[in-house]
């Protein structure tokens, strides 16, 4: 299960760049940077296969053809499921990293009478400092899309995100769409998506909460819609008046269901054959803080309401309702989750009669997880799930059931049998990368809620699953020693330690003896000297409180306070001399060293950029005092002297992360690689020549939003680079 400490989201600040509309892909360009008029070389990208490893928040199966389906996550796009390949393709991964907000999708549509259109409302965060969102609509399946600029914000990492799909075709005309906003109420086109109006009319009033209208579900030609602020009076349920289902006139549903156990609909599916609705409800939008939650049946023609919920939640046993899914091959047929059961854990309720009876799916499941063994989370068996809002009954297959979690999408063809559906679909939120220089493994990660992973092959999930003794929800530090490969140590968050260390290159773990006690709740990255002797540990709180840095010379059995160490930064060993250590301190913009092992820091170079968010200090391996010091918007810097002096990089304009791989053939120094900018265009770079020119080695098609986080070359392989996504997982590209 995952940790109870903050999840692997990474939050951006900064507004995203206003964009016009744009169709994509767009044809690939040329190489973007100063000092370089060689042609870019061709790339092939990839994912490094993990298997999901994030919230698949929906899913939607295609009513009119046969094994077409569509998921959404709340950070890492949409993505098309190709029957015949059973896999996911990706869909989103031309949003660049000007457009990072739009890699959630808050909602997504389909047109029954048009197969090939789709729909996605993108935006990922509502806050003030996130970009507008944005409607993006394809008419073949996702391959290419155009984008309308929305003038409001959309949230889909935020709660409520596994809520039902806010955006809707309306029933009787494919030309108008609804999008139910959190803040700025109910919009609709009457241009397929083109253009947007606020819906005047709607009875409810955004409140600050968030939740606005949690979802919009088609009930013959009528739409109806939930509310999630609590600010409609009596009234959560909406729907177009029965005579202008055009939808001009909008009316609270009579008699609904009221208490905390139905504050908020999370979603609604329609029942064509029986002409009823079922409504999932619960006392808070999720996916954590749900306590209370019930199910209940609506039909239209009569006005009447039945409870149908499948269990009661209470006393220890708190929980919420979340997906609902109608079978649309036998009338009555419904499957509904929980959501936030930690004490019974989560299930699946699966009913052949309108709700009068229910089968809990769960306690006759059998799973097979041998294809993503994280899922086990160091147990002898995984859970059925949690975070279980996104629920899906295939229309040609009453027997296929998918149910996505708040780390893969699981799926049944016998409503026994379970396994995951996750092909092609993968969401890490990575932050460390390290490629040994030996060993079977040629990359370790770690990452967001999945902890630190051993990558023997990087076409198939690691068959050790995440990193135990102990498991790691989150990881904050993952290092090497550059001399002694086989010495690795992590840290994270962690409920039995925050720190281990491995000796056969990360394979297996053992805890560290002993831990400061700043360990349990700001663990921060750690670094180890060239030999391994030497270990350096930074703390930081997740709310961004910096504390001093520990050291060990036992290997974590005892641990000293280092005073002149700045508060919170990163530390970095030189990879050729064992004693010397380094860190940048980003407040007053001053390089650190330690010729001691660790024992103290004293201020080398000085007058370095101060405050800058987001910066990086690297070793060039193999060599020592070569640092190179990578600072967002004022570019990249080298020092040569061990940090005494350093000199600005002209060849590039901003650097966001740097790392090194094998030099070219014929080259003495190693191949950089740099997710960096020039006037035009953030991209992927490579350069072979100490960085006086740089090649783009990505695409627009190959962009991934924000990749800020980490980068690295293979030691191994030239050319081939590994790079951190903030939801699209571990990319790799080699040289084709």
């Amino acid at each position: 299960m995952p940790t109870s400490k903050p999840s692997r989201r990474t939050v951006l600040g900064g507004a995203a760049a206003a964009v016009a509309l744009t169709a994509v892909p767009l044809p690939p360009q040329s190489a973007h940077a100063a000092g370089s008029s060689a042609a870019a070389p061709s790339y092939r990208w990839r994912n490094a296969v993990i298997g999901g490893t994030g919230f698949v928040t929906g899913v939607l199966f295609h009513p009119s053809v046969r094994g077409l389906a569509y998921a959404r996550t709340d950070i890492g796009g949409a993505y098309r499921w190709d029957e015949r390949a059973a896999r996911w393709t990706p869909l989103t991964d031309h949003l660049g990293w000007d457009d990072w907000n739009l890699l959630g999708v808050e909602a997504l549509a389909i047109d029954p009478l048009h197969p090939n259109r789709l729909y996605l409302a993108v935006g990922t965060y509502a806050q003030s400092w996130a970009g507008n969102g944005a409607v993006l609509r394809s008419d073949d399946r996702g391959a290419t899309w155009t984008r309308s600029d929305l003038t409001v914000k959309l949230g889909a990492n935020e709660d409520g995100r596994g809520a039902g799909e806010r955006l809707l075709v309306d029933p009787r005309d494919s030309d108008t769409l609804w999008l139910g906003t959190r803040h700025d109420g109910l919009l609709k086109s009457t241009d397929r998506g083109a253009t947007w109006a606020a819906v005047s009319d709607f009875p409810a009033t955004p409140s600050g909460s968030g939740q606005g209208i949690t979802f919009l579900v088609a009930v013959g030609r009528a739409v109806y819609a939930g509310w999630g602020d609590g600010t409609g009076g009596t009234s959560n349920l909406f729907r177009t008046a029965a005579s202008t289902a055009g939808g001009t006139t909008w009316e609270a549903v009579p008699a609904q269901p009221t208490g905390a156990s139905a504050k908020v609909p999370i979603r609604a599916a329609y029942d064509a054959h029986t002409r009823e609705l079922y409504v999932s409800y619960a006392d808070a939008p999720g996916p954590n803080g749900q306590a209370d939650g019930s199910v209940h049946r609506f039909a239209p023609a009569t006005g009447r309401w039945t409870d149908v919920t499948p269990v009661r939640p209470g006393g220890s046993d708190t929980f919420g309702y979340g997906g609902v899914a109608v079978d649309a091959r036998r009338p009555g047929t419904v499957v509904v989750s929980t959501n936030n059961r930690w004490a019974a854990v989560d299930t699946l309720y699966r009913t052949t009669d309108g709700g009068r009876t229910w089968t809990s799916l769960k306690d006759a499941a059998v799973f097979d997880v041998s294809e993503t063994p994280f899922l086990k989370w160091g147990a002898e068996q995984p859970k059925f799930g949690w975070w279980i809002q996104a629920v899906a009954v295939d229309p040609y297959d009453s027997r296929h059931v998918v149910y996505g979690t708040g780390a893969t999408l699981y799926g049944t063809r016998d409503l026994k049998h379970w396994a995951p559906q996750i092909r092609g679909l993968e969401e890490t939120s990575v932050i460390k990368l390290v490629s040994p220089p030996v060993g079977e493994a040629h990359l370790l990660s770690g990452s967001g809620d999945i902890g630190v992973l051993y990558h023997e092959r990087l076409t198939a999930s690691p068959s050790r699953g995440m990193a135990t003794n102990p498991v790691f929800g989150s990881a904050t530090g993952l290092a090497q020693a550059a001399g002694r490969p086989a010495y690795v140590v992590r840290t994270g968050w962690g409920d039995n330690g925050n720190g281990a260390h491995s000796g056969d290159g990360g394979r297996t773990w053992a805890p560290f003896a002993a831990q400061p006690s700043l360990a349990h709740d700001a663990p921060g990255p750690i670094a180890t000297n060239a030999d391994g002797s030497v270990l350096l540990w930074s703390f930081v709180h997740w709310d961004g409180t910096k504390y001093a840095a520990h050291r060990s010379a036992d290997n974590g059995t005892t641990w000293t306070e280092i005073s002149s160490f700045p508060k919170g930064a990163t530390p970095v060993a030189d990879p050729a001399d064992p004693t010397l250590f380094y860190a940048y301190d980003t407040d007053t913009g001053t390089l650190r060293a330690s010729t001691d092992s660790g024992l103290s820091f004293t201020e080398r170079a000085g007058g370095l950029p101060a405050g800058d968010s987001q910066f990086q200090l690297v070793a060039a391996p193999g060599r020592s005092g070569d640092l190179w010091l990578s600072v967002k918007w004022n570019g990249l810097y080298r020092s040569v002297d061990g940090g005494a002096s350093f000199t600005k990089v002209a060849s590039c304009w901003a650097s966001y992360t740097l790392g090194f791989g094998k030099a070219a053939d014929g080259a003495d120094y190693p191949a950089i690689y740099q997710v960096g900018s020039t006037e035009t265009i953030t991209a992927v770079y490579r350069s072979d020549d100490e960085a006086k020119t740089w090649v783009r080695i990505n695409d627009d098609r190959h962009q991934w939003g924000w990749t800020g986080q980490a980068i690295t070359g293979d030691p191994r392989v030239y050319g081939r680079v590994y790079l951190a996504t903030n939801g699209r997982g571990i990319q790799y590209g080699e040289r084709i």
